[in-house]
């Protein structure tokens, strides 16, 4: 008899469908099932509660749509240095993949962020013209961006690249691309953050990889963007009306995309026999204290009033 095991864990980590298959499949057994939904439990808990992702001190303020321009400043210039050096985190996760499948997954993240349109190949393109220029931005111009599909076969614009969107944000609040997303630019919490990102999310070790690469991602879908983009709106509404906040609302939508890719490799390597939870938990655990030390050095920044 298969029994089905759905978790109830707010994070919503759940015995896939795919799972389901290899289990009526016989290539799972029911205990291995059972064990790995025992293990999702534990990446609940273990990680998936740290307080970054809980109780995130600085976006709850930013939420509020109070910050200065000075304030949003600083911000946009950390988030950018995060941003442009994450590529490099990106690339090494490639080049370190064990598998050709995790390579193309890593890659689907990377040529994304470089300009590379996702397509949904059961999906025509939406007419641009129908769209205002209001909706094009809080909804992405299909032109340039989509939520679904795979870069296999989508086309790469240089106005696509995420990078460009944020230039975009930072010159309707007097930054222009001198002023942004250089390692220069980054206080000494940003560069930790990123420098962690580097050792952690693009490790040759693939073990302490994967466990990074699950926590980025399911803390990037975990709300924070959301409470960004509802700050973002207000300030745009009350200060800065031609402000593009594309680059934020977009990562608002896709991000649960990105999550389910890292459940899906997840699920991938689990049942090898050299998976190694202690190094799985190791990658998860210190890479969620990095993006702690960033978000809670952007609001030691704000309470201290340091601008540079």
């Amino acid at each position: 008899m298969i029994t089905q095991i759905v978790s109830t864990n707010p994070t919503n980590l759940t015995i896939s469908s795919r799972i389901q298959e290899r289990l009526r499949q016989g290539e799972l057994t029911q205990k291995q099932v059972s064990d790995f939904h025992d293990f999702l439990n534990e990446v609940d808990r273990k990680l998936l509660h740290h307080p970054i992702i809980t109780n995130n001190a600085y976006t709850n303020w930013f939420e509020n749509g109070k910050a200065t321009d000075v304030e949003l400043q600083h911000f946009i210039r950390q988030f950018s240095v995060f941003s442009n050096q994450f590529l490099v985190a990106a690339l090494l996760k490639v080049i370190n993949s064990p598998t050709l499948k995790q390579s193309r997954t890593s890659r689907e993240i990377l040529l994304n962020e470089l300009g590379v349109i996702y397509r949904h190949p059961e999906k025509p393109t939406p007419n641009p013209i129908a769209l205002t220029e209001e909706e094009k931005d809080k909804e992405g111009d299909p032109e340039l961006v989509s939520t679904e599909g795979t870069v296999d076969g989508g086309i790469c614009r240089f106005r696509a690249a995420h990078f460009e969107w944020l230039l975009g944000v930072a010159k309707g609040i007097g930054l222009n691309f001198a002023d942004i997303g250089k390692r220069k630019h980054g206080r000494a919490t940003t560069l930790h953050f990123c420098d962690e990102l580097i050792r952690l999310y693009g490790s040759e070790d693939p073990q302490i990889a994967q466990g990074a690469s699950f926590a980025v991602e399911h803390w990037a879908a975990a709300g924070f963007w959301q409470e960004l983009e509802d700050g973002l709106m207000q300030i745009k509404q009350r200060r800065h009306p031609q402000l593009p906040l594309a680059f934020f609302t977009w990562h608002n939508r896709v991000e649960a995309q990105h999550a389910g890719h890292t459940l899906e490799e997840l699920e991938e390597v689990y049942f090898n026999s050299n998976f190694d939870r202690a190094k799985f938990f190791q990658g998860g655990r210190e890479i969620l204290e990095a993006i702690a030390v960033f978000w809670d050095g952007l609001n030691r920044d704000r309470l201290k009033c340091v601008y540079t």
